[in-house]
């Protein structure tokens, strides 16, 4: 009878678990009036995230926080309002992949331009908190002064992170046209990805910031602009289970190994179906000449 007990609870929780991770298509839109400092592009880039936020809160409901903010935007005699959820950690879910190319509606309101984004995509809910680890990136030095996601061209680019968990890093840069470079694991590292001890402070592509076994790993970037502005995104991609970093190439001497965008998406979200504990930061990066 015990047993028989046992088996029943055992896979009443197996089921419930198997029912709070399930995979969900689920859709979302955003209207986005944009402050006239704002480009297209970055208008585009944040009217989708916040498409996205919507759609994860429209499934899986939000935890009240007091991070919610709502801004108020002036224009001549009419103002429009803002509410959303910051960077999309108070919304009870996770997005795993995009499916459908987003819809832009681009029109003016009064000379005040507006930015409507409708995505599409599957997520799951969050039934855990995620690991809270810190991620910066410096420009032209290491202290936290030198917090920056805008460069100019020749600027130096570091990479600062911290975990309170051991686990495994990997980091890669998506440029404006859709190439990813692999910045960590280090080109010359054979192993696929990079260890992290827990609560280690690292400072990444610094020779003198290395640890003693990685100094002759290192890899130093400079960010480049062949534009007047190009808008690049980073990827810093954390988790407590192993993982290896998506099959590339190295396509020139004076660059990351590299792979396209299809290819990095795919990868990424068949780790993120497979690990409930990956941790994945998206950073936009601005760079002028």
């Amino acid at each position: 009878m015990v047993t028989r007990i046992f088996l029943i609870l055992l896979f009443s929780f197996s089921f419930l678990f198997s029912s709070a991770q399930k995979i969900k298509k689920v859709e979302g839109a955003y209207t986005y009036h944009v402050p006239v400092n704002v480009s297209l592009d970055d208008a585009k880039r944040t009217a989708l995230e916040r498409a996205k936020i919507q759609a994860l809160a429209d499934e899986f409901g939000t935890i009240v926080t007091q991070s919610n903010t709502t801004r108020i935007e002036n224009s001549k005699n009419s103002s429009a309002s803002n509410f959303f959820s910051v960077g999309g950690s108070e919304v009870k879910g996770e997005w795993i992949e995009t499916t459908d190319e987003p819809k832009f509606d681009v029109r003016y309101d009064d000379d005040m331009l507006v930015v409507t984004c409708t995505v599409k995509g599957k997520a799951r809910e969050l039934v855990t908190a995620q690991i809270d680890i810190s991620v910066k990136i410096l420009k032209n030095g290491i202290d936290s002064k030198n917090e920056s996601d805008t460069f100019m061209n020749g600027d130096e680019f570091f990479l600062s992170f911290l975990s309170p968990v051991k686990g495994f890093l990997a980091a890669y840069l998506v440029d404006s046209d859709n190439h990813v470079f692999c910045l960590l694991p280090y080109r010359v590292q054979d192993e696929g990805i990079y260890p992290i001890k827990a609560n280690q402070q690292y400072i990444f592509f610094n020779t003198q910031e290395a640890e003693k076994d990685r100094m002759m790993d290192v890899d130093e970037y400079y960010m480049t602009c062949s534009q007047e502005v190009e808008h690049n995104q980073l990827y810093v991609i954390f988790s407590p289970n192993e993982f290896v970093k998506a099959k590339d190439m190295n396509m020139n001497e004076r660059l990351p190994r590299e792979l396209p965008f299809s290819d990095f998406q795919k990868w990424l979200t068949k780790c993120r179906k497979y690990d409930q504990k990956m941790n994945i930061r998206i950073i936009p990066i601005t760079i002028k000449l």
